[in-house]
């Protein structure tokens, strides 16, 4: 028998929603590399080096929608498709598990079609490829062929770990060539400021070294 009896899992009622940033906050902070906003939060808040890309050019930003899941267990994945919203990151404790994939280009697929914005896995995926040709962003630890188990539990919609770092409902995930930074909501706006100062001081930078200087 599965076990989904653990508050929030996938046989009950979807939990309680989280609050969101303002999407014009998110736009400025995903226009700034990830280096520079983990410059601008004195190195904090970047996840763990493994977690990168899982095709070349993929690009993430967006608002939390976090997830719990025992390792090599996507169940909770499935339910988190049903309240995705436009421009939500799916952020994933995966328990840091590499032997099973918590998601593939189907899974993927369904996510953009939600408008899902991308995913954040503390964990393995597969279909690298087939998630490159869908432009759906995707970072993770690894890629695995293995595909994964549907039992449960899990839960959604709280604080959770990810690459060593906590991640709370609604907090900005930003992640390019460079790996992932995990923006708190409620200094986004303040960190966005900090982020484009630092962006503006390396662009006088990069034109004193054009110049010669």
């Amino acid at each position: 028998m599965n076990d989904t009896s653990t508050a929030g899992g996938y046989g009950e009622a979807p939990p309680a929603d989280h609050t969101r940033p303002d999407r014009a906050l998110v736009a400025r902070l995903a226009a700034v590399p990830a280096a520079n906003i983990g410059d601008a939060m004195d190195r904090l808040g970047v996840l763990d080096s493994r977690i990168q890309a899982v095709w070349p050019g993929a690009r993430v930003a967006g608002p939390a929608l976090t997830i719990w899941t025992r390792a090599g267990d996507n169940l909770l994945i499935h339910q988190a498709l049903t309240v995705v919203r436009p421009g939500d990151v799916i952020v994933v404790n995966g328990e840091g598990d590499e032997s099973r994939a918590l998601i593939g280009e189907l899974i993927g697929g369904r996510a953009k079609a939600r408008g899902c914005a991308g995913f954040v896995i503390d964990g393995a995926i597969r279909d690298a490829e087939g998630l490159g040709e869908l432009g759906m962003p995707v970072f993770a630890r690894a890629v695995t062929p293995a595909g994964p188990y549907k039992n449960g539990p899990g839960r959604m919609h709280e604080t959770i770990a990810v690459g060593g770092v906590a991640v709370a409902p609604g907090d900005i995930l930003i992640g390019d060539a460079d790996g992932v930074v995990m923006v708190p909501q409620a200094r986004a706006a303040e960190i966005a400021d900090a982020a484009e100062a630092v962006l503006r001081k390396e662009d006088g930078m990069r034109a004193e070294i054009e110049r010669g200087a």
